[in-house]
């Protein structure tokens, strides 16, 4: 009889090992992250409370270790660290969503363990599946080190996922298992104090925000904005050499062109005008009209802060000047005899314009405008 035992309980704990590494099967539409952020059951439930989450399973990752046991990854004997896999939609929600919260669960300065969980079985690492997870965790990171609350360095890696091997079956879910437990467990951890201190309510944080192609949920007309804010004007021997002799009159003496005798006077291409240098947007033809000038001519500014007033008392009356905020830069006048809505007209200069049209601001960098700007005009 002992002769069929032996192949029967190898037979067993085969297919024991089969289902713990089969405990969930990704569905067609679905794609899967792997996170470590210490104790697997706080990162469990931190996952499964986000819309387009269907299933976190808790387990463990990073070592050598086939099929480890709790025990021998506690124990720090395997390499492994508590990790958790999340089987999300991504069309519900993105992998940056996914990232952005990790960092708002755990201790990213600390590569030592998590809070009051130490060793490396506990360290936090994000492991990617594929080249695009790999870039947008990176982006995710370098922001986090930069823009964070955090003094410290970021030290959690980024590593090529490997394997993940599920835990245990008391291991998942533990949190709605084992409530009481759960809750003496995280109130001494440490975790959720660490978590108030530095982020403080983040029950609110709409993380549809975070996508792929905008994983810091950066608003986009403020990154541009970051771009304006960094222009340094060249030396004036700079400028001569690469202006036109009116670009250089117009935008830095300050002088105004011929009418009629202009690049964009009768411009009705649809598109945006931004400064000659710095390249900031400043209108867009969809305010421009035929004043009947010779300059070209607009209701108002792309938007209300993109250009500074100025008093301009150069000729036999008082005008408003109209410069480039950060470009500094000589535009034009504005002048209080235009059409509806605003009743201005802002008379600029071309040579201090360069036009961008309608089917070029995305691939020039000028995607966040093209809402301000009507293809019908």
């Amino acid at each position: 009889m002992s002769k069929y035992i032996f192949p029967m309980l190898a037979l067993f704990f085969t297919h024991l090992s089969m289902a713990q590494n089969q405990i969930n099967e990704k569905q067609s539409h679905e794609q899967i992250a792997t996170f470590a952020g210490g104790c697997f059951w706080c990162v469990e439930e931190a996952f499964e409370q986000m819309n387009g989450v269907r299933e976190v399973i808790s387990g463990y990752s990073g070592g050598s270790e086939a099929n480890p046991s709790y025990e021998q990854v506690s124990a720090g004997q395997t390499g492994h660290t508590e990790s958790v896999q999340v089987y999300y939609d991504p069309n519900i929600v993105s992998y940056a969503a996914l990232t952005q919260k990790f960092w708002r669960i755990i201790d990213p300065t600390d590569n030592k363990g998590q809070f009051v969980d130490r060793g490396q079985q506990y360290r936090p690492e994000i492991f990617y599946h594929t080249e695009q997870q790999r870039q947008i965790a990176q982006q995710t990171k370098q922001y986090l080190a930069e823009k964070g609350p955090f003094k410290e360095p970021i030290v959690v890696p980024i590593t090529r996922f490997k394997s993940f091997y599920p835990a245990e079956d008391y291991h998942q879910n533990y949190y709605d298992k084992n409530p009481i437990r759960y809750k003496v467990y995280t109130f001494n951890s440490g975790r959720y104090d660490f978590i108030e201190k530095y982020w403080g309510d983040t029950s609110g944080i709409d993380y549809q925000q975070y996508t792929n192609q905008n994983p810091n949920g950066v608003n986009q007309s403020d990154a541009a904005q970051a771009r304006w804010r960094g222009y340094t004007k060249p030396s004036d021997e700079v400028l001569q050499q690469k202006l036109t002799d009116i670009q250089y009159e117009v935008t830095q003496e300050d002088g105004t062109e011929e009418p009629f005798n202009n690049a964009y006077w009768d411009n009705k291409r649809p598109g945006i005008y931004v400064d000659i240098l710095s390249g900031e947007p400043l209108f867009s033809s969809t305010d421009k009209y035929k004043s009947g000038t010779g300059w070209p001519s607009f209701t108002q500014p792309i938007t209300s802060d993109a250009v500074v007033e100025k008093e301009d008392n150069s000729w036999f009356y008082t005008r408003t000047e109209i410069r480039s905020r950060y470009g500094n830069n000589h535009i034009g006048h504005v002048f209080s005899d235009g059409p509806e809505p605003t009743g201005l007209r802002y008379c600029m200069n071309s040579a201090a314009l360069e036009f961008i049209p309608l089917d070029e601001m995305q691939e020039r960098g000028y995607g966040e405008y093209i809402n301000y700007v009507s293809a019908d005009q």
